[in-house]
């Protein structure tokens, strides 16, 4: 019954309010003239009443229409709606009142008093009554607050269900008075939620809210909108000298690790506006459903990400490996909590790994005991000015890392091993990514052997040595691709940080630019490419258009609520410094080596075919390169690099520092 009274249309709603509200008005009458006449005969007054009945709704339910009351959504309405009905009701006492004592008919004094007074409390109680009933909630919620001096004026753009959450969320914490609600549908426009006024979002009216209401801040409360029309939300609201926040999204709200008062700096990838593409739930599910997956890296941003997506897809069991004790903790709490809420993955088996990719019998025996057949391989130092200053540990951990594990997954027998590259590894200038570059032809050339020799066998436990006399029954797959959105050395949450504590905001350069993606999606398409893996694949994803870091930040700036400081506006609250490129940081970033591209069944992917070397020569140059890093002789390294790693052109000269130094350290010696 609730159900089907919510879905009538709002005039059939408003008729039925209306009705409601005449009858309560013909019960005040009834009321009055059976308190006012107890027990005492009243045929002398009998006209007076008729005369009620037919003016009562008559002189109130005009006063009703013309202040709003119908305009309320009774679902949501709050002390504006008892202060309408005071005014109304006591504006129809005054009229009726005025037409009894114009009229000759007989009637005491008492009476019309005694009718505002009753029609007073059966039209608020009647409302109540029905707030109580649709939304179902203890009727102390339903009484009208006090309205207190709140210090912070805000706006919820969003007049949906979280955006009425939000406000009840705003007004238990006594911080913040919502004096709007702002909604892109034009139908809402004009109505009350809990006696706030509903502003249709077009310019014209948000610019005269900013006049009436003066707010410091807007809160997106949209979670389940596309990021298109959050983008568009946004550049309305980015002119504005206000603040914008968000609640979280649907995702966060659904998975239980946010809810919807929790909000937060609006999400960088809403000004990017890409919508992304709804996943192949085929192809995203071929590598897990009923399979033993296997996560390195799995405390980290991408590991941690692709670890929720994972046991959201019902593994038979998901192993998390990763050398820090605290981010593995953290991701492992966090699965573990979702265990709890959702009774579907409690049959799932999850396993923490505390160890390194530099250790070969620890990623055997892992592989071995849990009998692993999907790997996600996302450990990595990935931070470029980091590597580039501890260039050895960089290709330790990225290159023989990979190799290491890559070996133990043929040893183990595992099914697929998905890489997770960079656009850093397309014709680098840094450490890192001429080590990504070597550790995707690492895998290419594994893929190329039958039955590999293994790298270093003497690292490996003999017992584990003999599983190699068959065949390589590994696919091994690569999946390269930008930035992601809130990712560990990521600029957005730097942005933030530097926001927070007043500026500057710093850019290396006025003309730097990236590509971007939300983790969320990054890890679903990594999902998905690794999928279509053949074997020693590259695919690249789909970036859409490169962002210029600049206007970023300056983006970041306004929906802040502040302004820029410059030339222009020397009065302004943040400055953007400009601190030139880092060692090894490139002005654009490049997704492909070559032109050898092709399409594949996803539209946010293709694949390509790059050249690298044999793998009985890769480990010549593995051997060469290990060497000159055991003797700290970074000239050789760098050398070996710019020979090997196609199109490396190192921007920086921190190995000419190093070298410099090391030969000081010998001569001292």
């Amino acid at each position: 019954m609730r159900s089907k009274v919510l879905a009538l249309p709002r005039t059939q709603k408003r008729i039925i309010s209306i009705v409601v509200d005449i009858l309560a008005i013909w019960l005040s009458v009834l009321l009055a003239y059976e308190i006012r006449f107890a027990g005492i005969p009243r045929e002398a007054f009998m006209p007076g009443f008729w005369l009620m009945i037919a003016l009562g709704p008559v002189t109130s339910i005009p006063f009703y229409i013309r202040l709003g009351l119908y305009r309320a959504i009774l679902r949501y309405m709050g002390s504006f709606v008892s202060m309408t009905i005071f005014r109304a009701c006591f504006l129809g006492f005054i009229t009726l009142s005025a037409c009894i004592v114009l009229s000759d008919f007989n009637v005491p004094r008492s009476v019309p008093v005694l009718y505002w007074f009753f029609s007073l409390i059966l039209v608020t109680s009647s409302r109540y009554a029905i707030c109580h009933w649709l939304r179902g909630i203890p009727f102390s919620d339903l009484l009208p607050s006090v309205s207190l001096n709140y210090e912070i004026p805000v706006v919820i753009y969003g007049a949906g269900v979280s955006g009425t959450e939000l406000y009840m969320a705003l007004k238990r914490s006594r911080e913040y008075n919502v004096v709007a609600f702002v909604d892109d549908n034009v139908s809402l426009a004009g109505n009350h939620i809990y006696g706030c006024p509903v502003w249709y979002g077009d310019n014209d009216n948000i610019g005269e809210l900013m006049t009436t209401h003066k707010p410091a801040v807007f809160i997106l409360a949209m979670p389940s909108a596309r990021r298109s029309a959050r983008k568009r939300v946004l550049a309305k609201l980015e002119s504005l000298d206000v603040q914008v926040r968000s609640v979280p999204s649907m995702a966060d709200l659904a998975s239980g690790r946010l809810n919807v008062q929790q909000t937060r700096v609006v999400d960088i990838g809403d000004l990017l506006g890409r919508d992304a593409v709804p996943p192949d739930y085929g192809l995203l599910t071929r590598n897990i459903i009923g399979k033993v997956v296997m996560v390195t890296g799995a405390g980290g941003s991408i590991g941690s990400e692709i670890a929720r997506q994972v046991i959201a897809l019902k593994p038979k069991a998901l192993v998390l490996m990763d050398h820090s004790e605290f981010n593995l903790y953290s991701i492992d709490k966090e699965l573990r909590r979702q265990d709890e809420v959702e009774e579907d993955f409690a049959e799932i088996e999850l396993i923490t790994v505390l160890g390194s990719v530099n250790d070969p019998d620890r990623l055997v025996e892992t592989m071995s005991i849990y009998e692993v057949e999907t790997i996600y391989h996302a450990a990595a130092y990935k931070h470029v000015p980091m590597v580039e200053h501890n260039l050895s540990q960089g290709l330790r951990n990225n290159v023989l890392g990979t190799l290491y594990t890559a070996q133990a997954a043929i040893v183990c027998g595992v099914e697929k091993f998905v890489l997770i590259s960079t656009d850093k590894a397309v014709r680098p200038t840094n450490v890192m990514g001429a080590s990504k570059r070597l550790a995707e032809m690492v895998l290419q050339s594994l893929n190329e052997e039958s039955i590999p020799k293994l790298y270093r066998p003497d690292l490996f436990s003999s017992s584990k040595i003999h599983a190699l006399s068959g065949k390589n029954k590994t696919c091994f797959t690569i999946v390269r691709f930008g930035n992601v959105l809130g990712s560990s050395g990521s600029v957005i949450p730097v942005f933030h940080e530097q926001i927070a504590a007043g500026g500057p905001i710093t850019v290396t350069h006025p003309d730097i630019n990236r590509y971007f993606m939300t983790i969320p999606e990054a890890a679903q398409l990594v999902m998905q490419a690794g999928a279509m893996g053949k074997g020693g694949d590259v695919f690249v994803l789909d970036m859409g258009q490169p962002v210029k870091i600049v206007d970023l930040a300056r983006r970041m700036i306004s929906l802040s609520g502040l302004t820029v400081r410059d030339a222009e506006n020397p009065e302004g609250d943040i400055e953007i410094a400009f601190s030139g490129l880092r060692p090894g940081e490139k002005l654009y970033e490049e997704l492909l080596i070559g032109d050898s591209v092709t399409n594949t069944e996803h539209p946010k992917i293709c694949s390509a075919r790059e050249q690298f070397l044999a793998w009985e020569k890769l480990q010549l140059v593995l051997d060469d390169i290990m060497m000159s890093l055991q003797d700290h002789d970074y000239y050789v390294t760098r050398e070996l690099l710019l020979k090997y790693v196609d199109g490396y052109t190192p921007s920086s000269r921190i190995v000419d520092w190093l070298f410099r130094h090391q030969s000081q350290k010998k001569k001292a010696i």
